[in-house]
């Protein structure tokens, strides 16, 4: 059935192609691709280009294929199912078969850059993020039609609790829930979006789009050519320098008269070849940028230079560079392969990038990619090229500028790595340098001159296009000028934090839309790289909080507290130790939760990421508060809230507020689709809340991630955050290796043993810093040494190791000594102890030593020591000449030396031999009563053995048994007695006695025997 179309559609189509304005369309419905052909056929009619090129983005499948044969046979099975309308069948399948449609998944929508399409159809809208649809739409030229397609909805409203793809990433085990705020956001902002218009799949227009009810056509005021004023200016540019080569040639390829002004800027500075001299140009995404630098590129290879370095965070950056570089030298004449070549990298991580174009026809010139961390290669260089130097840190930049000519660029409002550190900082300086050398005149030595340039002018649309700022309102690209000037800045022990509430904050009123421009503001003023995707994190992301840091408000005043600093925080911890086990037994660690599953990572440890904690995501300063105390402030006071120092306890009822989930209103329930009025909640909790009205979260420690720089550190030691992890890797966008620290917070839940500043991470703190001084010489070999004492230093001296000694007998061997005493008698060359120089360091860093150096004498014991860097590098880094290096080195090996041989004498002494000590006591006795005591000692020892001689028993065995008195008379015979005195008498034994008294005897003369023996080895002994 045929329809005729709302005329205000197809007014408004025409009124964009009149105005080279994009328009923008939503269709709800499940048959929303079917009004895609209408829409195009409106299109093709108000618009005379005859070549048109469409996108067509999905997240992972498409309902008809890309494909044109497969195309036939799923729109006969979708006829058969009565999926699509009869009358319309020819017109869908003539759409897809004629059309030039580039398909395009959105995870591979970085492919897309560079190109420019007459329209968008942008499907599967819960994959839709904000980077995405900033790359998608910036693709569409002035006059193009972007088509957002949304299966059928009950209400918009709905839209205010879809779940969206990215959430699941927000999500981690302890925070589940995420509240779609910047979906409401982006419903509300339709609302004031005067190019777009939301309608149903009949194209029926629904209320929300009310603001078109009285468009009119509009009328162009161009010449009889068709052209504007700004074409004009820029066609009779280009007839003017068509015989001025190469200026001719190249502005010949420029699209707008700011791209051409800036190519004629860049070429100046060319040819007037002066050294010491910057121009950089400064513009929104899709202005021309790297097309203008392409071109004047290659007006510098015209000019006759060299060598010519261009660099960029990646070479993917470069593409749309090099692509203009070829066009350009095609134009003066150059052809590829002939007079030039095109060099491409073979490392796949760079996708086959151009990285080099050797040119060779007049004389041999090259124009080389280098890494922004490689600027230390520069050399000879006549001309380097800085593209995108706003995604480069600041010092990395400064440190390029040399004695030749440099270009840059930066995209300084936008969606690929906005930034206006580059802007604020470094500009400022140079142009202020730029003065000074001016006013001064000094022509013997001329300060760095400068010039900046600014493009104003779109490529693909003419100013003052709707969708541009729509877009830039809705992602906050366009809050150059947000921050509000602070001509007097308050105190900062007078400013207080406040808590922001995300439901009112992106509740599109007006007010606060203007708080949340200025917080946005102050996130690109003060990093490097930010994304549209950051504004869905901070909306969405159900862990994280935001701080803001202001001045006494006065609320007698009805305007906004100026924001002095900006805190974004992220809750942590909280996972189960079952997790956290299978995390440790598979490897691998959950999205989310960046440092409990690091730590447990790192120490293999499964109690702490059941922990709760918060890391701190951002911290941005006002510019004009820079270095001021504020950041400082806010950190100490958030500390304070976190340890519970701020809550007043009559209002502390132990629950923190939960911010309230978007739901669907009743009365968006009841409405259709065509009666529904959309409007901002008129009942919403306060902005700002003040931290004693709010009680805080129950954490065990504070945590932050950062790239590694000596500022950053010492800003974070300096609140005492302890430092568990150091990446291996440095960033190949940055150059910094990421550093991960932590403070604990005052918490009865941990049991601390000993009262270390460091609380329950001294263990851990501890092992950290051993593990990182033995990758100095691996991982960290070229970090800057100042950078590795701050991180090697500790604040809390927890005393000398247990060994002092050093342990020269188990490291050092004797041999070792003789060569170090030599050293430091001047009688050898320090080559002959670098062997021992690594572990003299690690002892004297691991306080196993007393000695003390100074901080020079340590830090070149750390270079050559931990490092392994050689005299010359030493020399470079620490800018002092050779010879006071080498005397101050053999300062700090006389010194430790000294300590060894100490403990190497004390050693030495404790191995010899040594007498026995006597004790010389006083005695108790007199001499006259010991030697009585002998006396009676020795004479009852005789008593004794005589008492033994005259034994009774022992003489029995000699008694004669004399019955009958025969001694008797034969005593008195006398006459008988022979002369030797023996007299023999009868014996009376009987045989049994005369054996006993054998056996007796026998015994007696063993025994006597015995003591014979014992006598003649008493003798012996007394002879010998």
């Amino acid at each position: 059935m045929r329809k005729k179309v709302d005329a205000r559609i197809r007014t408004l189509i025409e009124n964009g192609v009149k105005l080279r304005h994009r328009s923008m369309f939503f269709i709800v419905g499940d048959r929303s691709r079917d009004q895609i052909a209408n829409l195009n056929m409106m299109l093709r009619h108000a618009s005379v280009k005859s070549r048109r090129s469409i996108l067509w983005c999905y997240r992972d499948k498409l309902e008809i294929s890309s494909h044109k044969q497969k195309q036939k046979k799923q729109v006969k099975k979708m006829m058969a199912r009565g999926l699509l309308d009869q009358d319309l069948v020819d017109h869908y399948t003539l759409f897809l078969a004629t059309e030039d449609i580039t398909y395009c998944l959105y995870k591979d929508s970085e492919r897309i850059l560079g190109n420019t399409f007459s329209m968008c159809i942008l499907q599967d809208f819960e994959a839709l993020t904000p980077n995405i649809l900033a790359r998608t739409i910036e693709t569409v030229e002035g006059g193009g039609l972007i088509l957002l397609l949304l299966r059928s909805l009950s209400s918009l409203t709905s839209l205010y609790t879809m779940v969206m793809d990215v959430h699941e990433r927000f999500r981690t085990e302890s925070h589940t829930e995420a509240a779609p705020r910047f979906n409401e956001r982006f419903l509300l902002s339709i609302a004031s979006c005067k190019a777009c218009v939301v309608m149903d799949d009949e194209l029926n227009i629904l209320p929300i789009s009310s603001h078109i009810c009285n468009i009119q056509p509009v009328s162009t005021s161009e010449d009889s050519e068709g052209l504007s004023e700004r074409e004009r200016e820029l066609k009779d540019l280009k007839e003017q320098l068509r015989d001025t080569p190469p200026m001719g040639q190249l502005v010949g390829k420029c699209c707008t008269m700011d791209q051409a002004t800036a190519v004629i800027s860049f070429l100046d500075a060319i040819f007037d070849k002066t050294l010491r001299r910057t121009v950089a140009l400064l513009a929104n995404r899709g202005r021309g940028k790297s097309a203008a630098l392409g071109l004047s590129v290659a007006g510098a290879v015209a000019a006759g230079y060299s060598n010519i370095f261009v660099t960029a965070p990646s070479p993917e950056n470069l593409k749309t560079l090099f692509e203009f570089i070829c066009k350009g030298i095609n134009a003066l004449d150059y052809k590829e392969h002939l007079h030039y070549d095109v060099v491409k990298s073979n490392d796949p991580e760079m996708k086959k990038a151009t990285i080099q174009i050797n040119v060779y026809k007049q004389h041999r010139q090259t124009i080389q990619y280098i890494r922004p961390q490689e600027h230390a290669k520069l050399s000879q260089v006549e001309l380097l090229v800085i593209d995108e130097a706003a995604a480069i840190p600041l010092p990395i930049v400064r440190s390029m500028l040399g004695p030749y000519l440099v270009f840059l660029s930066s995209t300084v409002n936008g969606y690929e790595g906005t930034g206006r550190s580059l802007s604020l900082k470094l500009i400022e300086q140079l142009e202020s340098q730029s003065k000074v050398s001016m006013q001064s005149g000094n022509g013997s030595n001329p300060g760095r001159s400068f010039k900046k340039i600014e493009l104003n002018e779109s490529i693909r649309y003419a100013p003052g296009d709707s969708i541009e700022s729509w877009l830039n309102g809705l992602l906050c690209l366009d809050v150059a000028n947000s921050i509000p000037n602070i001509t007097r800045l308050p105190g900062p022990n007078k400013c207080d934090l406040y808590y922001v509430n995300r439901d009112t904050l992106f509740s599109y009123h007006k007010e606060s839309e203007i708080f949340l421009q200025r917080m946005m503001a102050l996130y690109v003023a003060s990093h490097y790289k930010n994304s549209p995707n950051d504004l869905q994190l901070m909306a969405d992301a159900p862990a994280h909080h935001l701080f803001v840091l202001l001045g006494p408000v006065d609320e007698t005043k009805n305007q906004l507290p100026d924001i002095l600093c900006v805190i974004q925080v992220c809750l942590e911890g909280q996972i189960s130790r079952k997790s956290a086990l299978k995390s440790l037994s598979e490897g691998r660690s959950p999205s989310g939760d960046q440092i409990p599953w690091k730590f447990c990572e790192q120490f293999q440890d499964e109690v702490f990421p059941t922990l709760s904690g918060a890391r701190i995501v951002r911290i941005a300063v006002h510019p004009s508060a820079l270095k001021a105390g504020y950041g400082s402030a806010a950190v100490n006071i958030l500390t304070r809230y976190y340890q519970g120092q701020i809550t007043h306890l009559e209002e502390d009822d132990g629950q923190v507020p939960e911010e309230s989930p978007i739901k669907d209103s009743e009365a968006a329930k009841k409405a259709s689709l065509l009666e529904e009025t959309i409007e901002p909640k008129k009942t919403l909790p306060p902005l700002l809340v003040h931290l004693g009205k709010r009680p805080p979260e129950r954490l065990h420690y504070l945590g932050v991630s950062f790239g590694l720089t000596l500022d950053l550190f010492k800003f974070w030691k300096k609140r005492q955050f302890y430092p568990f992890y150091v990446g291996h890797i440095p960033s190949p966008v940055t150059g910094e290796h990421t550093c991960m620290v932590l403070k604990p917070i005052n918490n009865d839940d941990i049991k601390v043993a000993g009262s270390s500043q460091c609380g329950f991470l001294e263990p851990f703190y501890q092992d950290f810093r051993q593990r990182f001084r033995r990758l100095l010489g691996i991982c960290f070999r070229n970090l800057s040494y100042s950078l590795a004492m701050s991180v090697l230093a500790s604040d809390h001296e927890p005393g000398l190791s247990e060994d002092t000694t050093g342990g020269s007998k188990l490291i050092l061997t004797s041999y070792d000594l003789k060569r170090l005493e030599a050293y430091t008698h001047n009688l050898v060359d320090f080559h002959m102890i670098l062997d021992l120089v690594p572990i003299l360091a690690h002892q004297y860093f691991q306080e196993k030593m007393p000695a003390t150096l100074g901080p020079v004498q340590e830090s070149v014991l750390l270079c050559m020591g931990l490092q392994n860097k050689d005299v010359t590098s030493v020399k470079d880094e620490l800018g002092l000449e050779r010879e006071q290096i080498l005397s101050t080195f053999i300062k700090v090996m006389r010194k430790l030396y000294g300590h060894h041989k100490s403990v190497a004498s004390k050693e030495m002494d404790a191995s010899l031999p040594r007498l026995k000590e006597i004790d010389f006591t006083p005695l108790t006795k007199s001499l006259d009563e010991d030697l009585n005591e002998a006396a009676q000692e020795v004479m009852e020892q005789m008593r004794a053995r005589n008492e033994g001689l005259l034994d009774p028993e022992q003489l029995q065995q000699y008694a004669i048994n004399d019955v009958d008195d025969e001694l008797g008379k034969a005593l008195k015979k006398g006459g008988n007695v022979s002369a030797s005195g023996l007299v023999s008498i009868k014996s009376n034994k009987t045989p049994s006695d005369s054996k006993h008294g054998k056996k007796h005897k026998e015994s007696a003369s063993s025994s006597k025997r015995k003591v014979k023996h014992g006598d003649k080895s008493s003798s012996k002994k007394r002879k010998s």
